[in-house]
């Protein structure tokens, strides 16, 4: 697995000036018996894949969480309580992601969770946490819909759930992003687009569209395929009959990078891109030379390359975790830690955690105003984080190396 410890390629300038200014169940315990400042408990939850083709990101994530749990327990940040890690493992499936918001809302001193990963299961699980008064704080989902409802497009913006916040910036930001960054700087101008029928690929792939075509762009062939499919013989003889200059994907890395290897295999030496989905090392692992040049925008800047991150990483390291903390381990880490200064400022002098506490919780997370691991870290009305960086990265001799970072409003 590729070390993410180490930096190994020269950052454009605006990482610089980030770093500056923007400065079943699988559980386990916040830190072991004795630890913590008191005999209370309180319990943070996470809903992650943590088995499963998607494990990289989501091992990441829970050891993560883990490293920020055990911090605040040894620093006793929570007065007179001891924190919880209860992470459950959601598989990536929507199903199941409903089984484990049921699980961990039942238990009664259940205050927030870190997750998820897939669009497609926070929607399964918003409703509940929301009916439960639980905070819920997504280090990876993209999908507007989440935060500002169905008809955010037509500029109808309506937060359907006031518990649910998360760290990564939406895909109606990525997108644009992605888009201008093809038209403007890889100067394609025109795009075959593949989706997997789920709400994170379908969603991207639209507002990659919209832009591209608005850029000046033409968008070819317009494809679907289905999540865990194996076999893209018949989708590649389609693509090359539509000569494009890039296929754009819309989904996750372990069906983007078979496509892409399978392109290549079979003659359509063009590359592929997508989004956050698709930043993992096992893409590489899987397309291997094939996937030279493919390309990926992920939220946030670089996290090695960050100053604000580079305690995260020693930290991270130190606790000589079995896997990487991989593309969303930061951004989980912030959403513990944005929930333990919650936890600090509303536990302190409680005996028990009740419906006011926990609306409590979810006030003092909508008011989030600190410098995690990632930048700023911050809310609007709607629960999405007012940190617009994003980076896009291209595979150079088998290595996701940035090629661009900024600041994107759209």
């Amino acid at each position: 697995m590729r070390n993410r410890y180490v930096y190994r390629a020269a950052i454009p300038a605006i990482v610089g000036v980030i770093a500056i200014t923007g400065c079943g169940s699988n559980k386990s315990s916040g830190g072991g018996a004795g630890s913590g400042s008191g005999g209370k408990t309180v319990v943070i939850g996470m809903s992650a894949p943590l088995t499963g083709s998607l494990s990289e990101l989501g091992l990441g994530m829970k050891n993560s969480v883990q490293l920020a749990v055990n911090q605040a327990n040894a620093s006793k940040k929570v007065s007179g309580w001891t924190i919880k890690f209860q992470p459950e493992d959601d598989q990536a499936d929507a199903n199941t992601g409903g089984q484990v918001a049921s699980r961990l809302a039942s238990e009664s001193n259940v205050v927030a969770v870190v997750g998820t990963l897939n669009s497609s299961v926070a929607q399964q699980e918003q409703q509940t946490y929301n009916d439960a008064n639980i905070v819920m704080i997504s280090p990876a989902n993209t999908n507007p819909t989440l935060t500002q409802g169905p008809n955010y497009a037509k500029g109808q913006k309506t937060r359907p759930y006031k518990t649910y916040f998360r760290v990564a910036t939406t895909d109606a930001i990525q997108g644009p992003f992605a888009a201008d960054y093809t038209y403007n700087t890889l100067h394609k101008k025109s795009v075959a687009t593949v989706n997997d029928k789920l709400t994170y690929g379908q969603g991207l792939v639209q507002e990659f569209e919209q832009r591209f075509k608005s850029d000046g762009g033409k968008i070819v062939d317009h494809q679907t395929v289905t999540d865990g499919q194996k076999d893209y013989s018949a989708l590649v003889s389609e693509l090359k009959n539509k000569h494009p200059d890039m296929v754009y994907f819309g989904g996750q890395y372990p069906e983007a990078s078979l496509l892409s290897k399978q392109m290549k295999s079979s003659g359509l030496k063009i590359p592929l891109m997508g989004g956050d989905g698709l930043y993992a090392d096992d893409y590489i692992k899987v397309a291997k030379q094939q996937g030279e040049g493919d390309l990926a925008s992920s939220v946030g800047a670089p996290t090695a390359a960050l100053a604000s991150a580079s305690a995260f990483v020693t930290a991270y390291k130190n606790a000589k975790f079995s896997s990487d903390f991989s593309a969303y381990g930061a951004y989980a880490y912030d959403c513990a830690n944005v929930i333990i200064d919650a936890l600090a400022k509303v536990l302190p002098g409680k005996s028990s955690i009740d419906d006011s506490v926990k609306q409590a919780i979810v006030a003092a997370v909508q008011s989030a105003n600190t410098n995690g691991a990632t930048g700023k870290i911050s809310f609007d009305q709607y629960g999405d984080t007012t940190n617009k960086v994003l980076t896009m990265y291209v595979i150079k001799n088998q290595k996701w190396t940035p090629a661009k970072t900024e600041a994107f409003n759209g």
